[in-house]
């Protein structure tokens, strides 16, 4: 009996993040850029942020891309004004913290400093936290929207300059979370607004608590949450970068839910009783981008030769290990205006060293190549993918050294425009193409970084653009069929692959529904 007794004393102090019985422990591949969604672009910051603390007006339903009532309970559109109203809900509450106790409920005064914030480069907090909107910004929203105008406390209407299709679709993506500016106003007057972005405070499911760099990032539940109150006691990102390391704390019981589980693992967790594989068909791309404002990458020769020079089919065998097919096109075939009729180009060693040839670049060149530091949804392990690529680059006489990055790092470089060729991919925020073209396409998105190609062609903006704004589905599928054909032709990115969706689990957690848009939620989520 007393033998007995030691086991389970033993068992128990070996599990200490577990301890309580509604603490939920998710094993993320990487550190959070930022708390606030208006300033990120990648998926780790965004399950930091605004899916777990924020709201937009409308939400994606778990797991889908149907577009549902959030922070407003209704909606209508009037084409002839081009206006769209939103009817807040009543009495939403806010987080509370130290450095902010709300005195007020959600309303509208809150929509239009989230927005304004991001559209006026004149608002007082334009420029906060180096005042770099991405998503926003390349999407075109300053353009888009002419007004936001307050109706009353619970009524807002956004003017637009155009009709734009997507518009709705967009409303519910991470940029348009809801921020409070009562909390604003609070951190500005106190001449401390950067806190407003590192300490966030929303209406969402989950209360921000702390964050231990690279190691945790702790929340607990929103005990006011108007979608009521989760399951969870406590929610705690435990940062693993290494998905060996998180697969091992999975197995020990010391994660409930792991990111993106290295493709070699994948049989033995199906084979683990206690585990459970989740997979999907995911909605995304992963690529090699050339910054062609920088040589030779500005030679669209160059370019193609180095598409030709990479086995891709190779990298689904050894990098994706079937999971995975090659990906021709920017976007995945399931999205509307997907052509399937572009020209790929084939892995031809030979074709590539006549097109450096014909460029003058007959015996090579040196160039950098950037790998991802992080596992992504699009691609599970870049350094492997990037000793490959350097293997068929040297093949045809380019030498290439591989550099990586801290994942915030390798963002904000890349972002300036830093990279040579850089691995990058993309999960699409709303089932929408222009999430895919005009955000990482665009002339537009050179201008705010999220173009890592830097690659600006006035007819396929022009083409996107016309899709964006036609409600005639026809019309819109045949613009994106003809800018990617502009694609293919001038070659601004390798397109690697489009990758399914894991994620490991323990058969204790009930109610996740794995992302076709690659986030991870955790708002409805229990444990047995």
């Amino acid at each position: 009996m007393l033998l007995r007794v030691f086991v389970l004393l033993l068992a128990c102090a070996a599990l200490p993040l577990l301890a309580a019985r509604k603490t939920f422990v998710y094993c993320s591949e990487g550190s959070p850029s930022t708390f606030n969604p208006q300033l990120a672009m990648d998926g780790t910051s965004f399950n930091a942020s605004s899916r777990t603390v924020y709201n937009r007006l409308v939400e994606f339903e778990r797991g889908k891309t149907r577009i549902v009532p959030g922070l407003a309970q209704s909606w209508s559109y009037d084409p002839a004004k081009m206006t769209w109203t939103f009817n807040l809900r009543k009495g939403v509450q806010w987080h509370s913290s130290t450095l902010h106790q709300p005195t007020r409920t959600f309303n509208a005064d809150d929509v239009l400093f989230s927005f304004n914030r991001q559209r006026r480069k004149d608002h007082p907090w334009h420029k906060v936290s180096g005042g770099r909107y991405e998503y926003f910004e390349a999407m075109e929203m300053s353009k888009i929207i002419a007004n936001i105008v307050k109706v009353n406390d619970h009524q807002v209407k956004f003017v637009l300059t155009r009709n734009y299709t997507p518009f709705l679709a967009d409303m519910a993506m991470d940029f348009a979370s809801i921020l409070s500016k009562e909390y604003a106003d609070r951190m500005l007057a106190a001449k401390t607004p950067e806190k407003l972005d590192r300490h966030p405070i929303g209406t969402g499911p989950f209360v921000f608590g702390k964050y231990i760099k690279d190691s945790q990032v702790r929340f607990t539940s929103h005990s006011r949450y108007f979608g009521g109150k989760s399951p969870l006691d406590q929610l705690i990102f435990s940062i693993t970068v290494d998905n060996n390391v998180r697969f091992q704390k999975l197995k020990t019981r010391e994660c409930h839910l792991i990111a993106y589980p290295a493709v070699q693992d994948l049989p033995a967790i199906r084979k683990n009783g206690k585990l459970r594989l989740m997979e999907k068909e995911g909605l995304n791309v992963a690529y090699l981008a050339f910054n062609v404002k920088k040589k030779p990458f500005d030679n669209v020769l160059v370019r193609k030769a180095v598409h030709h020079a990479l086995n891709r089919t190779h990298y689904m065998k050894t990098v994706y290990k079937g999971t995975a097919v090659v990906a021709k096109n920017p976007m995945p075939p399931s999205v509307l205006g997907y052509n399937g009729q572009t020209k790929d180009y084939a892995y031809d060693p030979a074709r590539a060293r006549k097109l450096l040839a014909q460029a003058g670049h007959a015996k090579g060149f040196k160039a950098e190549l950037w790998t991802l530091p992080v596992q992504r949804p699009y691609m599970p392990d870049g350094k492997k993918m990037g000793v490959l690529m350097q293997a068929d680059l040297a093949a045809v006489g380019i030498k290439v050294k591989l550099v990586t990055y801290d994942w915030p790092t390798y963002l904000s470089k890349s972002r300036s425009g830093e990279h040579q060729m850089i691995q990058f991919g993309w999960s699409g925020d709303n089932g929408d193409p222009d999430n895919f073209l005009r955000v990482l396409l665009s002339c537009t998105a050179v201008e705010s970084g999220a173009n890592r190609a830097n690659w600006c062609n006035k007819k396929f903006s022009e083409l996107v653009k016309k899709a964006a704004e036609t409600d005639d589905l026809r019309k819109r599928d045949a613009y994106y069929r003809e800018a990617q054909q502009v694609f293919k032709a001038e070659v601004p990115w390798v397109t690697i692959a489009h990758s399914k969706i894991f994620r490991g689990m323990s058969r204790r957690v009930k109610n996740f529904r794995i992302d076709p848009l690659g986030s991870d939620r955790f708002d409805g989520v229990d444990l047995q």
